[in-house]
């Protein structure tokens, strides 16, 4: 799928067997049936042409990331501190990026909401004891116990100064 992408047109067996023989050997065979499996699964359609078939992606692959996030996302048993905890392994980088999504979604007609007021109960620390109060700290220790996201009571306890754990990176290629 990655190569079909890359393309951002169709092509046919023959292109992207060409493009992947830049990196490694491959055969014709095995990019076809890749590519008719892809077809068979509904992620590419093809038009004949001549003796060969053109082969287009169905969608892009942004909306293909974002099906499969809505997804996972959605077979959680508490969405809230799923979303919590993905929030926790994102990178500043994909923070920001989220919170430009955020800001095209809601438009021009419904900027974001105000930051909610702070909590009289955990004041921030102040400068003159020693703390500066702009530390950063992982988003789960940020919700930990948050009375808004249920399930997001322990968040935070357990894995303090350890690293997230990372589902690994899925291939998109051979047949995905």
């Amino acid at each position: 799928m990655t190569r079909v992408w890359q393309w951002n047109r169709p092509v046919t067996v023959r292109e992207v067997l060409e493009d992947i023989q830049r990196d490694r050997s491959i055969a014709y065979t095995t990019v076809m049936t890749v590519l008719d499996n892809l077809h068979q699964k509904g992620w590419v359609r093809r038009e004949a042409e001549g003796r060969a078939y053109r082969y287009e992606a169905v969608s892009t692959r942004a909306a293909y990331a974002a099906a499969l996030m809505n997804d996972s996302w959605s077979q959680s048993d508490n969405p809230a501190a799923a979303l919590v905890a993905f929030f926790g392994m994102m990178s500043p980088e994909q923070r920001e990026a989220l919170t430009d999504a955020v800001r095209m979604v809601q438009g021009p007609e419904n900027p974001p909401s105000a930051p909610p007021p702070e909590n009289p109960a955990n004041p921030p620390e102040s400068a003159e004891s020693g703390e500066s109060g702009d530390t950063e700290e992982p988003a789960d220790a940020r919700n930990a116990g948050n009375p808004e996201i249920p399930g997001t009571e322990n968040l935070g306890t357990e894995n303090q100064g350890k690293p997230a754990n990372r589902p690994p990176a899925q291939n998109t290629e051979g047949g995905r």
